[in-house]
């Protein structure tokens, strides 16, 4: 029988990622017994992001808790607030940056957790990336 699994805020596993910005894991393997999903909450203070990236195995999808989001996904941009979601397909390059003067508060959904990986794979530093908000 599958095992459930009740995450308070303040059991959250938290992950800082410096500068500026904090994970707070509520579903990811190894953390919730035979689980093929990652449920993140994500903290980004003004100016930083989680650049230009793409997840070769998983899909995904945003929601904007608070704040404002300067939303890429491959070269078009669009402004993310409070209750806007986003669902990005296996494969597909995109960054998410806080260009508000707030904390970018928003949930991150992926799937299949349970993969050969890499989960992430930055693209920031390659071309189009890296001159796109140039």
């Amino acid at each position: 029988m599958p095992v459930w699994r009740l995450v308070p805020f303040s059991e959250a596993e938290v992950e800082p990622v410096p500068p500026g910005k904090v994970h707070h894991w509520y579903c990811k393997p190894g953390m919730v017994q035979e689980t093929n999903l990652m449920f993140v909450r994500a903290h980004l203070l003004p100016g930083q992001a989680h650049r230009f990236h793409h997840h070769p195995q998983m899909e995904e999808i945003l929601y904007v808790l608070s704040g404002t989001a300067e939303q890429w996904v491959e070269r078009e941009r669009r402004i993310m607030k409070a209750g806007d979601s986003l669902y990005l397909p296996v494969g597909i390059v995109h960054g998410t940056y806080n260009i508000g003067q707030d904390v970018l508060d928003f949930l991150a959904v992926l799937s299949p957790a349970k993969n050969p990986g890499p989960i992430t794979v930055d693209d920031g530093e390659s071309e189009p990336w890296k001159s796109l908000r140039a």
